[in-house]
């Protein structure tokens, strides 16, 4: 002996805790949480479909897949709270959220007219729920007919409502069912619904056998109580507390039943139902041939159940490793006609659109949230984002804060118009700088050329022509050799110019003490002294550059925080300190010819250049003042620049308050050139 049955978790439970003491097998054919029960060599309890748990993955890659995290749940009351249990924590894992929940009642009753419209009533804001467009459906089959009345009651008055707009999901213990007095109603607010179910596949002979089914043939109360419940019909001797006026004939065809009422097909649990009768068949046979031969283990062949699928539009195989579980095909899904073929929404609110981040709405679920714009910095480039997120170091965000644009490597170059203006000066000065060399060459043996040691005024002519040229380098491309030689250039070369200066100052001191009686002085007066001087000084500045060359020298890098849309290449100097180290070094030469030129340029003497090396100093001395504060407060391109400027500018300071008088006498008034008139000028 061997039971079949039942359909729901209840009935199965009762009857095999009845039935297993007489060790009598029991396959059910239900879909249920099958650890509820703890199955034993002592409990013969056989499941003809896969695990209900297999559903809950298959309906929350469903909803995934249709982006519906924003759903409604409608479940029978005695199943509720175990279906929470298992679906409510991947709902949540998953991102989705339960609009509401709603209970139905297991029992319809039609003839309580004033507690039907209470239950109506009760769930009609539900139904009408404009964010939520998806509707779960678990419990008991009975569950769609009473879902049928109260959505035939609210939505019967207007088909245009949002009620219509809706897309629902049953669950696989749900069979869409009408009772007899529903086979009128017009329930297309059901169109589009999606119904998981265990696989079936056409019996031979099954539409047929029905075809022929007539009551006449066939005096079986079940099947009776059937017939009347199909064709709303009555038999005289049957008592219903219904208006019921219809007496049914036993002739009626079973073709002409909707659908929704009676299906031809073979059904998910019919299906279950007759592999459970083979199974059955199968064993017995197997026992009764196992008795005419010899003992021995028997293992008895069933055919493979395929894993769960959704009929028609897709299918489930969670048994298949790296594979996708649900597969799903939309283009045979055919959405109610409310939503006019577009896919339906169900959200609570709209996505939040790349450049925007979900802030979570304070006391309500995290489905629900506001969309907000990316802070200053920060992009997002996918929707839904939790948070916004920084470009990398080379890149920034673009104007709508969508994604991330590489920054552009930038430098002061050349060609740009900066650059450009900037090297053409550098290279004006060096030409004029070079004519002023050649013209004291060219009149070399006049007196205005032979006066305060004129080696020192070429060594003086040649550094400055270094200078100019030594701002090329910070117009070029920062490399390793470059950012090595342009400060040591720069600070060596402006030392050895500093130094002639200042060794011309002192000359004509010198030379002035040495012209009093008894003087001790003399002995200084010449060559000696001034390139003594020179050396010195510039050796210090040399011992400086070298130093800070070989502990911290200076390297390129590049600058990725100056400025929001570009990468500037620049040189790091590596250490602050030296470099701080070769400005004030050479401030100080220029604040001690300074100080030399300003008390010697009274003294009395025809050759006499204090006066003109004392302005040259005070400009040289306010250029590099005021270049510490613009330094500083500059960045990038602009930071080179101003040490360019200032290069030049002091440069030209020193190359025009010296020599261009000079050259004045030279070249326009030669007639002054002569040791007499300079003589008689004084």
């Amino acid at each position: 002996m061997a039971i079949i049955g039942g359909l729901g978790p209840d009935t199965s439970s009762f009857m095999a805790e009845s039935v297993h003491v007489y060790k009598i097998p029991q396959l059910t054919y239900g879909s249920f949480a099958q650890e509820d029960f703890q199955i034993t060599e002592l409990f013969p309890l056989y499941y003809m479909v896969p695990k209900e748990e297999h559903q809950y993955i298959g309906l929350i890659q469903l909803l995934l897949h249709f982006g519906w995290t924003w759903i409604g749940l409608f479940a029978s009351e005695n199943k509720e709270e175990r279906f929470l249990q298992k679906l409510q924590p991947l709902l949540s894992q998953n991102g989705v959220c339960l609009a509401f929940t709603q209970n139905i009642p297991q029992h319809l009753h039609l003839e309580d007219l004033s507690e039907l419209l209470d239950s109506v009533s009760i769930i009609s804001d539900k139904l009408m729920d404009q964010k939520s467009n998806v509707f779960l459906v678990h419990g008991e089959s009975m569950s769609i007919a009473w879902l049928i009345s109260v959505m035939f009651l609210r939505g019967s008055e207007n088909k245009e409502s949002a009620l219509f707009r809706k897309v629902w999901i049953l669950m696989n213990s749900i069979d869409f069912i009408l009772l007899g007095n529903q086979r009128s109603w017009d329930v297309h607010f059901f169109h589009g619904a999606l119904s998981f179910t265990v696989h079936t596949r056409d019996i031979q002979g099954f539409k047929e056998y029905l075809q022929a089914i007539q009551l006449s043939t066939h005096k079986d109360e079940f099947l009776q109580e059937v017939w009347e419940q199909l064709f709303d019909c009555s038999f005289s001797n049957t008592e219903l507390f219904s208006t019921i006026t219809e007496t049914c004939t036993g002739e009626e065809n079973l073709e002409n039943i909707p659908g929704p009422l009676f299906e031809f097909q073979m059904t998910g649990q019919s299906y279950s139902i007759y592999n459970a009768v083979h199974a059955v068949a199968h064993s017995l046979h197997e026992a009764v041939r196992s008795k005419s031969q010899p003992r021995e283990i028997q293992r008895v062949e069933f055919p493979n159940l395929q894993p769960w699928q959704r009929v028609k539009v897709g299918k489930m195989n969670p048994h298949i490793p790296n594979v996708k579980e649900l597969i799903i095909d939309e283009g045979v899904i055919v959405w109610h006609p409310a939503f006019n073929q577009v896919l339906p929404i169900s959200l609570c609110n709209e996505h939040c659109s790349p450049g925007y981040w979900k802030k979570g709405l304070e006391g309500k679920q995290f489905c629900c949230y506001d969309c907000v714009l990316c802070p200053e910095g920060k992009v997002s480039n996918q929707k839904d984002m939790d948070d916004c997120f920084q470009c990398s170091e080379d890149h920034y965000p673009n104007k709508e804060k969508k994604g991330c644009i590489l920054k552009l490597l930038v430098f002061l170059t050349f060609e740009e118009t900066l650059g450009i203006g900037l090297s053409s000066a550098a290279l004006c000065f060096f030409l004029l700088t070079s004519w002023v060399l050649g013209t004291f060459i060219k009149h070399r043996d006049t007196p205005i050329v032979k006066a305060n040691n004129r080696s020192l005024t070429y060594t003086l002519l040649v550094s400055l022509l270094l200078c100019f040229l030594s701002s090329l380098l910070f117009l070029s491309q920062p490399g390793k050799v470059t950012c090595l030689l342009r400060q040591p250039t720069f600070g060596i070369t402006f030392s050895v110019a500093i130094s002639s200066v200042l060794a011309k100052t002192i000359t004509v001191v010198v030379a002035f003490m040495a012209t009093k009686p008894g003087s001790q002085m003399r002995k200084w007066v010449g060559k000696k002294l001034a390139f003594s001087i020179v050396l010195f000084c510039s050796l210090f500045q040399v011992c400086i550059c070298t130093i800070w060359l070989f502990s911290f020298p200076p390297f390129p890098e590049l600058d990725m925080h100056s400025e929001l849309q570009e990468m500037i290449l620049q040189c790091n100097e590596g250490s602050t300190f030296f470099f701080y180290c070769v400005l004030g070094y050479m401030g100080i030469l220029a604040i001690a010819s300074f100080i030399v030129a300003f008390f010697a340029r009274k003294l009395p003497g025809s050759f006499n250049e204090a006066k003109f090396i004392t302005f040259s100093m005070l400009a040289f001395c306010s250029v590099w003042i005021s270049f510490f504060p613009a330094y500083l407060s500059t960045k990038g391109k602009a930071m080179v620049a101003v040490e360019v400027f200032s290069i030049l500018s002091s440069s030209t300071a020193l190359l025009g308050c010296i020599f261009l008088p000079k050259c004045y006498i030279i070249v326009f008034r030669p007639e002054l050139n002569h040791r007499e008139q300079l003589i008689k000028r004084m």
